[in-house]
């Protein structure tokens, strides 16, 4: 480790000694660790060569025009149901855990953050591990979809929708208003393994008004955001080294 990262991890050890309320909001990046690809990073989901692009499949209208092909790539390219918590998945967990972390917001859809122990999670974006027939609401798991031939159908006979936020679909307005209302509150937010490119939820770290504002990405986070301390470094690897 080199000597600049380790005076970073030494900084945001004593902001998060210093923090009473600390706010995780955190992006592809934070999953990466786990070997679920990001959608952006150079070997990520927009690089891979498919008929029409990874924006195309995953939006509201390719759903209800090609079911067969949004399931094709939505249970190859975003169902990673062997994934299992990284160190950053797990330090969050524990920050919870001992009182100092009040929420965890993901824009992720993998669900590790409760896996790994985390209590009070605001997804974003949704979660593979609720879906629901679209003709009498009857919830499936991750596993009745992932392993289903074709498209996932419910007993009833009508198509399955995985309860993920589809491009040209609004996010849920309670999911947001929490959001806000947590960061708002929070006196220290650490935002890892996010570029802060998809709006609205980069517009939300405008709410912080704490005293550490910390990023953790490994490349560079395009929004400015002027962050207290910032470590271009996998996520992981630096909770790592955190005790809580």
């Amino acid at each position: 480790m080199s000597d600049l990262l380790q005076g970073q991890i030494v900084k945001l050890q004593e902001m998060i000694d210093d923090s009473e309320n600390i706010v995780f909001f955190g992006g592809a990046g934070v999953s990466t660790e786990s070997n679920i690809p990001d959608f952006r990073s150079a070997d990520g989901l927009y690089h891979m060569n498919y008929k029409y692009t990874p924006e195309q499949i995953v939006s509201h209208s390719f759903f209800v025009r090609n079911p067969e092909s949004f399931y094709e790539f939505y249970k190859d390219k975003m169902m990673h149901l062997d994934a299992k918590p990284n160190a950053a998945h797990k330090k969050i967990a524990q920050l919870e855990e001992a009182g100092k972390l009040g929420a965890v917001i993901t824009q992720n859809i993998d669900g590790l953050h409760q896996m790994a122990g985390s209590k009070n999670v605001l997804e974003l974006h949704g979660s593979i591990h609720r879906n629901h027939c679209m003709k009498c609401g009857k919830f499936y798991d991750a596993a009745y979809v992932k392993h289903s031939d074709g498209i996932p159908r419910c007993t009833c006979g009508g198509m399955i929708k995985p309860d993920v936020v589809l491009y040209e679909e609004g996010l849920d307005s309670e999911v947001i208003d929490k959001s806000i209302r947590a960061i708002s509150q929070a006196d220290m937010l650490i935002i890892g393994g996010t570029s802060l490119v998809v709006y609205p939820a980069a517009g939300f770290i405008d709410y912080f008004h704490g005293r550490h504002l910390v990023v953790i990405n490994k490349s560079e986070t395009a929004k400015s955001v002027g962050a207290d301390l910032t470590i271009a470094a996998p996520i992981g690897a630096v909770m790592d080294h955190i005790t809580v």
